[in-house]
């Protein structure tokens, strides 16, 4: 297996950069890639040390850069060292300023700015967290979004990915011993999602739980009878409500939460409200 070296270097946080090279990394299999991430670097100083390390670890270097100065020294670092040095964003901000007539701003960290939608998605996470796992349940009606599902059906993990993207997320899990409260089937804001997956799938990853915690699996809640009856419980309650449902036996948590987003745009879509599915990244 061929080792790689890649070199993240970025004037800001270096999180846009992280995800472009995690989206084109998972186009390849049997990969031995080590990272190098290098953000925040706004000086000749800082980019000299890192320069050290790219010589000592030769390998790709993805950038993004708006300081001039700082590309160039860069880019006549890696063409010494006889490096392939990628700037991730210009292609597509050079797309841009072509279809909108303009130049792009070069400012840092432009992306990150204290606006209002920066304010809005900490709010969101911060609502998310608070309502985890049927928490406070008299601020449902709060919510953009509801999740319900049986126990290990990615619920919370989905919330946190959807609150980053600003939305106001509960979840509550559906236990047939333990009946939710009725205010849940009488919501009007938030748009009440299912979580559905395969018994035989749920099983093996409640499974897994107990082992990593260390605890004993000779329990109903790994019972192929009791996990069937649970998932067929879930499911008539999403019937019976008329509530989106989606399979999570094959998805990834990306794959369901932009799901949930076009379900929800969807629906606003139809009722002629704000189009919540657009909110800012």
């Amino acid at each position: 297996m061929t080792r790689l070296h890649l070199h993240l270097l970025s004037d800001s946080t270096g999180e846009t950069l992280e995800m472009i090279a995690k989206a084109a990394l998972s186009q390849f299999d049997d990969m031995d890639v080590v990272r190098h991430f290098w953000p925040m670097v706004r000086s000749q100083a800082h980019l000299d040390r890192i320069i050290a390390d790219i010589a000592a670890n030769p390998g790709l270097v993805l950038y993004t850069m708006v300081s001039q100065d700082i590309r160039k020294g860069l880019e006549q670092h890696c063409r010494t060292l006889g490096l392939p040095a990628v700037p991730a964003l210009d292609a597509v901000i050079d797309a841009l300023e072509g279809a909108l007539g303009q130049e792009a701003k070069g400012r840092p960290g432009r992306q990150h700015m204290l606006d209002a939608a920066y304010f809005a998605r900490v709010e969101a996470i911060h609502y998310t967290i608070a309502h985890d796992d049927g928490v406070l349940h008299e601020e449902w009606e709060e919510a953009d979004i509801l999740l319900a599902g049986v126990s290990r059906t990615s619920k919370t993990p989905t919330s946190i990915y959807l609150a980053n993207r600003g939305y106001k997320v509960a979840n509550i899990p559906i236990v047939p011993e333990s009946p939710p409260p009725e205010m849940l089937y009488g919501l009007k804001h938030p748009l009440v999602v299912g979580l559905t997956t395969a018994p035989e799938r749920l099983i093996q990853v409640r499974r897994n739980r107990l082992l990593t915690l260390n605890q004993g699996t000779d329990t109903s809640y790994v019972d192929s009878d009791h996990v069937s009856s649970e998932v067929q419980y879930a499911r008539r309650m999403f019937a019976d409500n008329g509530w989106p449902v989606i399979d999570v036996t094959r998805r990834s948590i990306e794959e369901t939460a932009a799901a949930v987003i076009n379900l929800l745009k969807d629906r606003n879509t139809r009722e002629g409200g704000p189009q919540e599915g657009n909110k800012p990244i």
